[in-house]
Parts: structure tokens; C-alpha cells; sequence
């Protein structure tokens, strides 16, 4: 009898273990197969990356009450120590967090111009009529409906050249975006959210030209992309907060 109920059991519980090894395991999180491609492609160009925060709903993942740059943002406050542009770094953010976005650090070897995306538009288009080299540009919807086209460009300081840093304080810093309509230099001690980035509202932040062209010296850019802005705010009937500011 014992030795009868003890064979039962154990072949009960050798077909149970085996058909659990057997079930398909759910994945917790489905991931954009192409993400870390992209994520990868945009580190081998240069520009230093760190994970960001994700839409969670239409609140961010960071779960602050009331955060006021939902899924824009970094999850480190030492993400400027924290970004990286090492292949095997980037691999183990993006598989360990599926859902993350990425920002990128400004002002170390890029800077980026961020402006209305009706303004982007006609300025990239003139830019290129004009045959000027023009780097990556990527185009961020918001949930206000007036979306931001970001042009990247070399950064115009480095570390050994202090005096020539301009700091994001020209215009504003990044949690303070949606308040400043105009042109935007990020730079040193500023950063950007880089594609491919989710917004609340199913919004996202994508590639219009990639990381693969060179960056190019944003003062070949500057006057396009002022001139449109100041059009852009015209027609919006807020000229004042139109450009980006031209004298310290």
C-alpha cells in the first residue's frame, strides 16, 4: 500500500513538473524588436544615452504625482554621469527595461536645435533646397498638439574651452519645454529624449533623417531655423516668445 501510493504520487508529480516545463511562458513585456537596433545605431554615431521614462497610461512611469514632463524625462538624477554610448551598456538597459525611453546628454559632443514642428518643417525644407548639410532631425508629438522637430548638431564648447559653452539657461531647461514656444538650444547640462520614445497619448518621438549623417555646425542652421521660428510665431500671434535669444 505505501510503497503503492508512493510510485502514484511520484508519477504524478513527474508529469506535472513536466508538463509545466512544457507550457509556453508568457513574456512580461512585448519589446519593438527594432528598438535597440535604433538605440544601438544612435550610441555607434557618438551620442551618449541614458534610460527615460515611459508612458504609463497618460501618467509617466515614474509615478510622481502630477510629474510635469511625463515620459520626457531621465530616470537618474545622475544621468549625466550615467550616459554612455558602450554597445554592451545600451544592450543591458534596453533588454533589462523594454518599455524605457532614452535620452540623450547635450553639450558633450552635441548639441540639439528644438523648434516648433511647423517651423522644423519649413526650415528643413529650405535648408535642403539650399544644398546645406543638415545632421540627424527628429520629429516629437505632444499631447498639446503642437508637436517639436529637434535638429542635432555638433556642440559649439567643449571641457577645454570653457568661455564657449552656452548654456541651456539662454532659453530654458527641459522641465520647462511646454512654457517656451520658440527655439530651444540644448546644450550643456540639457538633454533630449532620442528615438524611438513613446509620449502619453500615443504620441512618439522618430527619426526624420538618422544618426548616420554627420552633425553639422549649428550656426549654419541658426538663422533658417530663427527666421522660422519668428514666422511661425507670427502666424500664432506670439511674437514675443518666438526666438530664441540672440543677445546674452
Amino acid at each position: 500500500m505505501g510503497d503503492g501510493i508512493g510510485r502514484y504520487r511520484g508519477g504524478t508529480e513527474s508529469r506535472l513538473a513536466h508538463w509545466l516545463r512544457r507550457r509556453p511562458k508568457k513574456p512580461s513585456v512585448t519589446a519593438d524588436p527594432g528598438r535597440e537596433e535604433i538605440l544601438l545605431a544612435t550610441a555607434a554615431a557618438g551620442l551618449p544615452l541614458a534610460p527615460a521614462a515611459y508612458p504609463s497610461g497618460y501618467r509617466c512611469s515614474c509615478e510622481r504625482i502630477g510629474c510635469p514632463t511625463p515620459a520626457r524625462h531621465p530616470v537618474s538624477f545622475a544621468w549625466q554621469t550615467q550616459c554612455s554610448t558602450d554597445r554592451a551598456q545600451i544592450e543591458r538597459w534596453a533588454r533589462a527595461q523594454p518599455q524605457a525611453n532614452f535620452i540623450t546628454a547635450t553639450g558633450m559632443v552635441h548639441d540639439v536645435l528644438d523648434v516648433p514642428v511647423e517651423a522644423g518643417r519649413s526650415a528643413l525644407e529650405r535648408l535642403l533646397e539650399q544644398g546645406i548639410e543638415v545632421g540627424p532631425v527628429a520629429e516629437a508629438g505632444d499631447t498639446l498638439g503642437e508637436g517639436r522637430m529637434l535638429f542635432f548638431t555638433a556642440t559649439r564648447g567643449t571641457p577645454e574651452d570653457e568661455d564657449e559653452w552656452w548654456p541651456c539657461e539662454l532659453d530654458c531647461h527641459p522641465e520647462t519645454m511646454d512654457e517656451h514656444p520658440g527655439m530651444r538650444w540644448h546644450c550643456r547640462g540639457s538633454y533630449v529624449l532620442v528615438p524611438p520614445a513613446r509620449l502619453p497619448g500615443e504620441h512618439e518621438v522618430a527619426w526624420l533623417r538618422g544618426p548616420e549623417h554627420p552633425l553639422p555646425d549649428p550656426l549654419t542652421l541658426l538663422e533658417t531655423l530663427t527666421d522660422a521660428c519668428a514666422r511661425h510665431a507670427d502666424e500664432h500671434g506670439d511674437r514675443h516668445a518666438a526666438a530664441w535669444p540672440l543677445s546674452r
